[in-house]
């Protein structure tokens, strides 16, 4: 498959899979991270260092390694157009909180 195809460069829901091909690491990130959008993506090897290297290096709020199972304690969200801040766990919250700072001089310190 081509990686400029609208296939590989769309948000494509349902039971789809498309395979391409990619001579080393780099070109396969650089596939990966080659799109406007960035909710999730999966990297499958069995040396599981370099998985994690892989997976790292892609742009998308959730990356599956060797199809681990999801985590309802974790943020969700995506990166680019696949949306910007995170459901579920502490960084859901924060869209919904206000922060404030205070500073105050206790008595009789200088």
């Amino acid at each position: 498959m081509n990686p400029k195809s609208t296939l590989a460069q769309e948000e494509i829901f349902g039971p789809v899979l498309s395979i391409m091909t990619y001579r080393d690491e780099d070109e396969a990130v650089r596939i990966a991270n080659d799109t406007i959008y960035g909710l999730a993506g999966g990297v499958w090897s069995k040396d599981e260092e370099r998985a994690r290297r892989v997976a790292r290096r892609i742009r998308a709020g959730q990356v599956d390694i060797n199809g681990g199972p999801f985590n309802m304690q974790a943020p969700f969200g995506g990166f680019k157009q696949s949306g910007h801040g995170r459901e579920l766990g502490r960084f859901g919250m924060d869209e919904f909180l206000e922060y404030k700072s205070l500073q105050y001089k206790p008595e009789g310190k200088a």
